[in-house]
């Protein structure tokens, strides 16, 4: 039985694959592991690029499909009895693997686990979080809030300002740059919800695990280096705009429903998308002046 299938989902990321398939063939060692890219039509040779790696399939889309749906064709295509879902812009950084593999299969309990997650500088990325509520308008890693007060109880609660990156824990969700999960998970709750296109599936997917009795962990034995939005740069407007999309769709399927709340939300959240896509357009016009 494969203990592993390692799921990464491409799009224009020939910049980047190499080093992280070649990180995932190195995890190889006392695990049997396959792997599958799931591209979604790169135009930069993304999907040649996995084809010449070694025990690497292929899936390549003729468009689009999107995050969560590509994750499921992966799924579909897949035996292993635990599955990693690895951004292409992040690479094992070490032999950590089996050490994950190893905590799920001695605690029946834990659906999903989540390694610890790094900046190329070294730093550490908060990706394992407490799941979103109000707060979370004020508290979230981009606000100005968090940039100007990081230790504001809002952020702390969020981000989990008080987690011990060095040890275990039960948290409720972590980041989808890394995520492995039990594939009777998937056989229970189903696989990704295909309605995020990109953003919040990873948070939908842990909450559903825990309505299923399962829980979500952060364990630092695999080390991740992670480039985050090093895969969607180049799409960074039409990225902030699938981003708050998705923040409306969780909003719409795990908030209580509201006829006086949900206008606000909804304001609040395009709004919020209005002005981040304006600052962006502003930035560039600024680099290019």
């Amino acid at each position: 039985m494969i203990d592993v299938s390692v799921l990464v989902v491409s799009h224009q990321s020939s910049r980047f694959l190499p080093r992280c398939l070649v990180s995932v063939a190195r995890q190889a060692s006392g695990l049997s592991v396959e792997t599958v890219v799931v591209d979604n039509a790169s135009a930069d040779g993304s999907a040649d690029i996995a084809r010449g790696r070694p025990g690497v399939e292929v899936i390549a889309n003729p468009v689009n499909r999107g995050f969560a749906a590509a994750v499921n064709q992966g799924l579909a295509a897949t035996t292993g009895r635990h599955v990693l879902w690895l951004n292409p812009d992040a690479a094992l950084v070490d032999h950590g693997l089996g050490a994950l593999v190893a905590y799920l299969d001695a605690h029946p309990a834990v659906g999903i686990v989540g390694p610890r997650i790094l900046d190329p500088d070294g730093g550490l990325q908060r990706s394992a979080r407490a799941f979103p509520s109000y707060d979370w308008a004020v508290g979230h890693r981009h606000s100005l809030l968090t940039r100007l007060f990081p230790n504001n109880p809002y952020s702390r609660r969020y981000l989990l300002g008080d987690l011990d990156p060095s040890e275990p824990r039960v948290v409720d969700w972590v980041s989808g740059a890394a995520l492995l999960h039990r594939r009777a998970l998937v056989e229970r709750i189903g696989g990704l919800d295909e309605a995020f296109f990109m953003y919040c599936e990873d948070i939908d997917f842990c909450l559903r695990a825990r309505h299923a009795g399962w829980t979500t962990a952060y364990h630092p034995a695999l080390v991740v280096e992670h480039e985050v939005a090093g895969s969607t740069r180049a799409r960074s407007r039409a990225m902030l705009f699938e981003r708050h999309r998705s923040l409306w769709r969780y909003y719409r399927k795990h908030f209580t429903r509201n006829p006086l709340v949900d206008p606000v939300a909804w304001a609040a959240i395009w709004s919020r998308c209005g002005l981040v896509i304006a600052q962006d357009a502003a930035r560039s016009l600024w680099r290019r002046s």
